[in-house]
């Protein structure tokens, strides 16, 4: 039985963790970590956390972060990593919506009322301040607020189960779907178990050969799948390493990496653009490879990244129901191909026409997979979950594409019209509900628009309603003050009308197209 706890592989006096710090980092072996989960899940479980307890975690990239998560799911409870950058009312979503049990927040945040706070305490879920004790040398789990679990029974240490949930996350609506009829879209709840997690786990090590003797720069943020399934635990379930520095950071990623000797890092191709435009070290380090997944790959900013960085660069192809990974180029003497998401990586991918029957190597269709690492189903979403698969139970990811005459998949579309921001999913339904929010916005329509940096950004158009203005950078700031700091718009068009079909439904791909003509030169005469 494969689990969260028995996936962690390596020796007890091997490193597992270091945080950079000054003057000192904090060097964790496997020995230390095992016995800080341990500490922690007991101080968990003697707060009434157990089996099926949601607990949200908004902390930055740490060691708090990952003890925390394992302790969590260890003791049978569900861990909900959170973004620690969102607004009040996002943390009230996603507290709410998953009925979290404990929110786990930085230390010095309680006493601030900082959002997280004030979104756990109108839930009235428990409030508790979690950080590395540098006197005590432990992960201090401090109880400010135990609301709902004040007068919850002690829990035993429990014992997970591999098909126990291990974690949940959202992920949104496919608004092609779904139209545009100015109602709330609620976010899809993704649980997944520890029998899902750990096959991950598994596949990516497969994947790049993993082994104790390798080290990752972590760069990816936690409250992500990315970050967390393949920079946090495969490295843990090979007995590998990793080095955690609370974010990432252009100017000190090569000494870090090159102090702690790490070998190979992934990211988003934002991240590599931007240590393609840093400092190159002399001499390079010694780098096994790089990874790149979350967004697509330029084949220009593939060919850069070997020529500038000496390693090969395995674009790979994932998603949250998933557990992160699918596909990936394989590591040489095999091929690599840019522009592709190579082979699939321990489950069964296939594309597939509207009615689920396999299309031949070159045409384009809906990929399309199955194997133990995918969801079995949304969370309390049964139409979801009847759209999702189809009857020979492959998971419909939403995406066009085609297999190449090897096998290797490219990706030619995205069905679904999430704005993909250098790996940030951002749903437009639930920008579009917040700008309609806004006191003189009658209309509002969000969407993808190019961007040299992250792929895409984020474009809206919107209708005043008559005789209000408001300008661009009025706007802007009213989101800032409601949306994460990413979500918030790039592009802003006013138009007095806003195109519709001839039944009057708005189509995002239309309005997009519309809207960002505007953007190009007019010819000269």
């Amino acid at each position: 039985m494969a689990t969260l706890q028995t996936a962690v592989r390596g020796s007890p006096s091997s490193v597992a963790v270091i945080v950079p710090s000054k003057p000192h980092a904090l060097t964790v072996t496997y020995g230390d970590l095992a016995a800080e989960c341990t500490s922690f899940q007991r101080k968990l479980a003697a707060i009434g956390i157990g089996r099926g307890s949601p607990v949200s975690i908004a902390v930055v990239n740490s060691y708090e972060f990952i003890v925390s998560f394992e302790a969590a799911s260890w003791q049978r409870g569900i861990s909900a990593p959170l973004n620690p950058a969102y607004k009040q009312d996002e943390f009230e979503f996603y507290i709410e919506d998953i009925k979290s049990e404990l929110v786990l927040v930085p230390r010095g945040a309680f006493a601030a009322n900082a959002p997280a706070v004030r979104a756990a305490k109108k839930f009235n879920a428990a409030v508790a301040e979690c950080y590395w004790d540098d006197v005590k040398k432990e992960v201090a789990l401090d109880v400010k607020d135990l609301g709902q679990l004040k007068g919850k029974s002690k829990q035993e240490l429990l014992k997970a189960q591999s098909d126990d949930v291990a974690l949940v996350l959202h992920t949104r609506p496919n608004a092609d779907e779904l139209g545009y009829s100015g109602t709330t879209s609620r976010p899809k709840v993704v649980p997944l178990t520890h029998r899902n997690l750990v096959r991950t786990m598994g596949n990516i090590q497969s994947t790049y050969n993993l082994t104790a003797e390798d080290r990752t720069m972590l760069v990816m943020p936690l409250f992500h799948v990315h970050g967390l399934l393949c920079a946090l635990l495969a490295p843990l379930y090979c007995g590998g390493s990793m080095v955690v520095p609370t974010k990432f950071s252009a100017s000190e990623f090569w000494s870090d990496f090159e102090t702690h000797k790490a070998n190979w890092y992934t990211a988003v191709p934002t991240i590599h653009q931007i240590l393609l435009k840093s400092p190159v070290p002399t001499p390079l380090p010694q780098i096994r490879f790089i990874r790149s997944c979350s967004s697509p790959l330029s084949p220009a900013v593939f060919e850069k990244l070997e020529a500038t960085f000496k390693a090969p660069v395995l674009e790979a192809y994932a998603m949250t129901e998933a557990a992160h990974q699918m596909s990936s180029n394989p590591l040489p003497p095999a091929k690599r191909k840019p522009g592709t998401v190579g082979l699939g990586q321990g489950v069964e991918m296939k594309i597939l026409n509207e009615a689920g029957d396999e299309l031949p190597h070159g045409s384009e269709g809906e990929i399309c997979i199955r194997g133990e690492n995918v969801t079995k189903g949304y969370l309390n979403n049964p139409k979801a979950n009847a759209e999702a698969y189809t009857k020979s139970g492959f998971f419909r990811t939403g995406d066009q594409g085609k297999k190449d005459e090897d096998g290797y998949i490219i990706i030619t579309g995205r069905i679904k019209e999430l704005i993909n921001k250098g790996g940030e999913k951002i749903s437009p339904i639930e920008l579009d509900n917040v700008l309609t929010r806004h006191p003189v916005v009658s209309e509002a329509v969000s969407f993808a628009v190019p961007d040299e940096m992250y792929g895409q950004d984020v474009g809206v158009a919107v209708v005043l309603k008559p005789g209000e203005k408001l300008s661009q950078e009025e706007l802007r700031a009213w989101m800032a003050e409601r949306v994460a700091k990413f979500k918030v718009p790039v592009k802003i068009y006013f138009t007095e009308i806003m195109p519709k079909t001839a039944t009057g439904k708005i189509q995002r791909r239309i309005v997009a197209e519309t809207m960002q003509k505007q953007d190009k030169p007019k010819a000269k005469l």
